[in-house]
């Protein structure tokens, strides 16, 4: 594979890591100009990562394409460039259907929609990839959990759970400042909230046949502190806030690509 990627940002840069990480990958990396610090810094760390002139000569390089621009900037950016029928196009712009990018990287034609977390730099975490596809499930299958997904709905669907992260690392440092006003040392209680939570992440693999509301209920036990503070939560209304702002999300994505 000779690989480009047309945007070089934060997901760029973690794909590349984790890729570059294995000490037998032979796939070459061509990197977009546009963010110079990021692909200097990652054409200088690993072997068979070259900087373009420009994106066209990314392309030009490149059999598989990703496409990692911002949303706001793909249809300035891409309809300039120039693309081959030959070129496998792998888009990782949430906001763009299928069919929108078909339109824009014409006469290419075989297409992909994936969606990778940034932990992916430590081969970490999942993939979504729609319509399956055997290259690319592979690829990204070497860099955490590829998902295989054949209904671009469904695709959108679990696209929205990646709007959660930043709410997730907010939830716990609302756990950090209230352990710092107890007086608890700063190192420690990060230390032990990230050593508690990366544990709670492995309980589903550990219980494959409960689903998480099962799991909450194996938590909070009847007249228990989890049980308490769930139901203050539930009660306040947090869990209902929290499910609208999905749909929120979802109606984003979905909206524009309409």
């Amino acid at each position: 594979m000779k690989l480009g990627f047309i945007g070089t940002g934060a997901l760029t840069a973690a794909i590349v890591t984790g890729l570059k990480s294995f000490a037998d990958n032979a796939v070459s990396v061509l990197l977009s100009p546009r963010n110079e610090e990021i692909a200097s810094g990652l054409a200088s760390r690993f072997e068979d990562v070259q900087v373009a002139p420009d994106n066209q000569a990314v392309l030009d390089g490149s059999d598989t394409a990703m496409l990692a621009v911002r949303p706001q900037n793909a249809h300035e950016v891409i309809p300039s460039l120039r693309f081959r029928p030959d070129h496998h196009i792998v888009s990782l712009i949430a906001t763009l259907s299928l069919q929108e990018i078909g339109k824009l990287v014409a006469p290419a034609h075989r297409l992909t929609k994936a969606l990778p977390m940034p932990m992916i730099a430590l081969r970490q975490g999942a993939t979504i990839i729609c319509p399956p596809d055997p290259e690319i499930a592979a690829f990204f299958g070497k860099l955490g959990k590829a998902v295989e997904v054949e209904d671009a709905r469904e695709f959108d669907a679990l696209s929205v759970v990646t709007a959660t992260y930043a709410s997730y690392f907010k939830y716990l440092d609302t756990i950090h400042a209230w352990l710092r006003g107890q007086g608890v040392d700063e190192a420690r209680g990060r230390d032990y909230i990230a050593a508690l939570f990366k544990a709670l992440a492995n309980a589903p693999d550990t219980a494959p046949e409960a689903d998480f509301v099962h799991l909450s209920q194996d938590y909070a036990t009847r007249g228990g502190i989890n049980e308490q503070i769930l139901r203050e939560l539930t009660n306040a209304g947090l869990f209902e806030t929290f499910n609208a702002s999905l749909d929120g999300v979802h109606k984003r994505i979905t909206a524009s690509q309409a």
